[in-house]
């Protein structure tokens, strides 16, 4: 890992901690990002998930602001030491979605609005960084293309132990002819030897 990328993911996770630990501390102002996506998301998952997820899935507003801060804690902690950090990155994007679902401009005066707007653009960009965290390799290939690789490799020699297995297949069938010619003449000279 160099230096500058264990910066940039401390900066960016410093971000997400502070602001973890104040939503699970105090989750009152946070819950009003949580009241659009309680009242639209958690209905619908409840009617899609199986019975015993849907009880569990929380209504209220306060208790999803301390989740996602919960999420935001734990997926900092992950990126900045190191330890899960793609999966800590990937807990930060996801802690992001109420977040972004929540966003209304409605009711608002204009300079509220610019302010809301200022909000929105900083959570994509910080759901865009931590994102990027997320499919972050540091430069060494993913699962992904470590499966392929493996799969062209086991393909190219399957096609190289194919081909010589013909080669010596068309050579051992050359050699039998031959032994084949061999033991015709033998026995054809016999044959000769035994009518004198």
């Amino acid at each position: 890992m160099n230096l500058l990328r264990a910066a940039a993911r401390a900066m960016l996770a410093g971000y997400f901690v502070v602001n973890g630990v104040k939503a699970l501390k105090d989750p009152a102002p946070y819950a009003v990002e949580q009241e659009r996506f309680a009242s639209t998301v958690v209905p619908l998952a409840r009617k899609v998930a199986p019975e015993q997820v849907a009880a569990a899935v929380p209504e209220d507003a306060e208790t999803l602001a301390r989740i996602t801060g919960g999420l935001q804690v734990a997926g900092g902690l992950g990126l900045i030491s190191g330890k899960g950090r793609r999966f800590g990155a990937g807990l930060i994007a996801a802690s992001m979605i109420p977040q972004l679902m929540g966003f209304s401009a409605k009711g608002l005066t204009p300079e509220e609005k610019a302010l809301a707007r200022n909000d929105l653009l900083k959570n994509v960009a910080l759901l865009g960084g931590s994102l990027i965290a997320a499919g972050d390799t540091e430069g060494r290939p993913g699962l992904a293309w470590r499966a392929q690789d493996s799969a062209a490799k086991l393909s190219r020699n399957m096609e190289q132990t194919r081909k010589s297995l013909s080669k010596d297949a068309a050579l051992t069938k050359m050699q039998l002819g031959r032994q084949m010619d061999n033991v015709k003449h033998r026995v054809a000279l016999q044959a000769k030897d035994l009518a004198h």
